[in-house]
């Protein structure tokens, strides 16, 4: 990340594929080449895969430079039957999608009250994302980005 963030353009991570099985075997050498019948998820896969997925975006998001992040599979089975998804064949939920509903409904969520000052300013800190204010059972909405340092909201 450090290589391309001299360039100061956003970062997408794209195609990232984490297995929840037995990992591709070594003497595979291209991808092309390897077709099997079937490929399931295993407990220790899926606990392997939970890890990587968490410790993989927690690097991710902590960088100023990334601006995406994309999975490959959302349920297992979508390539090469590979058991890559956040979701098994079944459409259960593996911990890999628990893991990362953790973080984003959790640890990277900004849920706060703040109260306004005498001039009515109020002062958040928050990631970056959209956001709903509300006052008096009234909401406004604003983004945070990057490039953001101030929201200037209007009830009506």
């Amino acid at each position: 990340m450090e290589r391309f963030s001299v360039f100061q353009l956003p970062l997408h991570f794209t195609e990232n594929t984490l297995i929840s099985g037995a990992l591709m075997p070594p003497e595979i050498v291209d991808l092309n080449d390897f077709e099997p019948e079937s490929w399931p998820t295993t407990p220790e896969g899926e606990e392997r895969q939970a890890q990587e997925w968490k410790e993989m975006l927690s690097y991710l998001f902590a960088s100023r430079s990334v601006a995406a992040v994309t999975g490959w599979d959302f349920a297992d089975g979508a390539w090469l039957v590979a058991p890559s998804g956040l979701i098994r064949k079944d459409n259960s939920k593996k911990p890999a999608y628990q893991a990362l509903e953790s973080l984003i409904r959790g640890e990277w969520s900004t849920k706060v009250t703040v109260k306004s000052d005498d001039n009515g300013l109020a002062h958040f800190e928050g990631y970056r994302g959209r956001y709903r204010a509300s006052l008096s059972g009234k909401d406004a909405y604003f983004t945070l980005s990057q490039e953001s340092g101030r929201a200037e909201l209007c009830f009506s």
